[in-house]
């Protein structure tokens, strides 16, 4: 009997290539607009150089297995004593180690701790969003060291003995002393069991011992728990309060920090969360006693920023993986590409994409300016928890829509989109879920400055800021949501209007200020030349 020569029963057809080797800054037309409006078109050969590298085959590949073998907690070594380490893929250290280079954590610092001059805010916001493309979990400790050095101001002996290690670009994974590495990382703990996010609640206590303070509770939440040092929050004599606790105590013995487990978490699986117990741990205090929020807000609003900014990567990827696959795959005869419902989907997930990436990167300049121009420095305090609050919720419902694009492609692992979609929902919940969103914006609307901000971005669109038409009223907390949702969309609208065509200013307005058509991608009714327009921005067709 003669047997086939190939046992193959089929080609494979009508499939889309891998999306890699692809340059994340070169291929982003509305990234480009937007970097070039707020002030960072002098740094466009080094972005699309770092656009080049994070788009790799190599980079990708790096934030695949990062996230397929999650950290593995050694509470103990083999002889049964402590040990409090958690171990990390290489792939994990090897993307943090990139991004420390790159100076994802330290750019917008000057080497004495001062804010470093605009456009750095515009230039890492814009490397931090290409980033997260590629894996969004290692950048946990990136924003938080970043945002660490904003708290530690309020102690400034403590900053400029740790500042210079923070600032560092050699990223240092070895658990030891923090003043013998080149660099390090920060993370933090706030949130305890009976509290959450209601921080004042907290029942660790910190009693006075020479140069700093023992610390005896819990906290459910720790993020980064390899960290080189922790912002945390403690109950001392004085009121709840701010402390910097070390991995390593002064004599270069291990910190009494026993985590009890690790957080068996949806997504952001390349990062390690724990619940962790303080034993008498050492730490120092920044800031005064009782002045621990006062403390802490100084760093929120940059991690606030950095989640909305995250999302919108992630959005991003999503984006391209469905649009670069739609126009590979042939179905009924045409490119999915060219089914007009298709086109209409993909039209709207670019125009979502637009006024998200417009809007944080006007969020940057503001942070960029805030020191020297008090109307910027109101823009972020109110945009900040409006964009967060928008981008952040706007996510999961997007990445699904991207998903579906794909098909059944789309819901295995092999695929990108189920790691993005199981990633999505942390940048909403984390510092600050939607309600804690609006809450800020109410705050922050009671200030003439932020007021003052919110007016006139309605004014710039001739519209009313609520839909009864009675301006900034904004009294019963059951209205925030709505009144946040509709200052990020003007704000989005605005910043559209100084960076992107005067057509997809319009296209978004329609979309989502004026009565839309429905509520989910794909009914809004924009005009087939804008929707090409759209599709060619979002990623060119080659």
């Amino acid at each position: 009997m003669d047997f086939p020569a190939c046992f193959d029963t089929h080609e494979v057809s009508n499939q889309s290539p891998p999306l890699e080797n692809i340059n994340l800054y070169d291929s982003d037309l509305p990234l480009r607009e937007s970097v070039n409006a707020n002030g960072g078109a002098t740094e466009a050969a080094a972005l699309s150089a770092f656009g080049q590298r994070w788009g790799s085959a190599a980079m990708l590949a790096l934030g695949r297995e990062a996230n397929e073998n999650p950290p593995k907690l050694h509470a103990f070594d083999a002889k049964g004593l402590r040990r409090d380490a958690i171990e990390f893929h290489p792939a994990y250290h090897r993307l943090l180690a990139e991004s420390v280079a790159a100076g994802l954590h330290s750019s917008t610092w000057s080497d004495d701790g001062e804010r470093a001059a605009a456009p750095a805010e515009v230039v890492r916001a814009a490397r931090f969003y290409m980033a997260a493309q590629v894996e969004t979990g290692h950048l946990c400790p990136v924003t938080m060291t970043r945002a660490a050095l904003a708290g530690l101001a309020a102690e400034p002996a403590l900053a400029r003995k740790l500042a210079p290690k923070m600032l560092s670009r050699n990223y240092d994974g070895e658990f030891r002393p923090w003043w013998e590495k080149a660099g390090i990382t920060l993370g933090m703990g706030m949130t305890e069991k009976q509290g959450g996010t209601d921080v004042r609640a907290n029942t660790t206590t910190a009693t006075p011992a020479g140069e700093g303070y023992f610390l005896v509770g819990h906290k459910w939440f720790l993020s980064a728990p390899m960290s080189d040092a922790f912002l945390v929050l403690a109950q001392a004599p004085g009121g709840l309060s701010c402390f910097l606790m070390p991995r390593f105590r002064p004599d270069g013995s291990v910190n009494a920090l026993r985590i009890q487990r690790l957080k068996d978490k949806l997504g952001n699986r390349s990062n390690a969360s724990c619940e962790v117990e303080f034993a008498g741990a050492f730490a120092w205090r920044v800031g005064g006693e009782g002045e621990g929020i006062r403390t802490i807000l100084r760093m929120v609003q940059m991690t606030r920023v950095d989640c909305a900014i995250a999302s919108a990567g992630l959005m991003r990827m999503a984006l391209i993986q469905a649009l670069h696959h739609c126009r590979h795959r042939t179905v009924f005869q045409k490119r999915l590409s060219e089914q007009p419902m298709m086109r209409a989907v993909l039209a709207e997930l670019a125009l979502e994409v637009e006024g998200a990436i417009a809007l944080v990167m006007r969020l940057a300049r503001a942070f960029d300016n805030a020191g020297k121009d008090p109307r910027e420095a109101a823009y972020a305090r109110l945009i900040t928890p409006a964009a967060k609050y928008w981008i952040c919720k706007r996510a999961p419902a997007f990445i699904y829509e991207a998903m579906e694009c794909l098909g059944g492609n789309a819901y295995v692992e092999e695929s990108a989109l189920p790691r993005l979609y199981r990633e999505a929902p942390v940048n909403a919940i984390w510092e600050g879920s939607g309600n804690v969103m609006g809450l800020d914006v109410l705050r922050a609307l009671k200030q003439e400055p932020e007021a003052a901000v919110a007016g006139s971005l309605a004014r710039e669109l001739s519209v009313k800021l609520d839909d009864d038409n009675t301006g900034l009223v904004a009294t019963d907390e059951g209205d925030a949501r709505a009144l946040t949702e509709r200052i990020a969309l003007l704000a989005s609208a605005v910043a559209l209007k100084a960076s992107a065509p005067a057509v997809v200013t319009e296209a978004f307005i329609r979309a989502r200020l004026d009565q839309p058509r429905g509520v989910l991608y794909g009914s809004a009714r924009i005009d087939p030349t804008v929707m090409e327009l759209l599709l060619q921005r979002a990623l060119p067709e080659t």
